[in-house]
């Protein structure tokens, strides 16, 4: 606080330039209305639909930012918060909008209980070598 009563601090330095809080970029959601489950590993994929992604107006710029790194590669949930720099809650949320726009699919891994057991597949291995 100043001498004169006024609070001179700041709540944040002129070089962080502007900043919007997570929860006004998913409009104070926390989830995405299909309720999608993305793991941190999940895989997002761009639709071939999903061209020209500025062109919709109703997108928000971090949408468009989802859209634009899917088409170039395949990307993880978590790449893809680690590359916009934002909250792991908030590109699921982003994620599941553009699932229920059919922008982008998402492709999960196997859990690693579905996937045969080593000593199945060693089996199947010997078995077709005694043949």
């Amino acid at each position: 606080m100043s001498t004169d009563g006024q609070e001179t601090s700041r709540w944040f330095d002129d070089d962080a330039g502007p900043v919007v809080r997570p929860y006004a970029m998913t409009r104070g959601r926390t989830t995405s209305p299909g309720q999608h489950r993305l793991d941190l590993i999940a895989v997002v994929v761009a639709e071939e639909r999903s061209a020209d992604p500025e062109a919709d107006h109703t997108l928000s710029p971090e949408h468009v930012d989802i859209v634009g790194l899917c088409r170039d590669a395949p990307q993880s949930v978590a790449e893809l918060a680690a590359e916009l720099d934002l909250p792991v809650g908030v590109i699921r949320v982003l994620v599941g909008d553009l699932v229920d726009e059919e922008l982008v699919h998402v492709s999960r891994p196997v859990p690693p209980a579905e996937l045969p057991d080593e000593s199945i597949l060693r089996d199947v291995i010997d078995g077709l070598r005694a043949l």
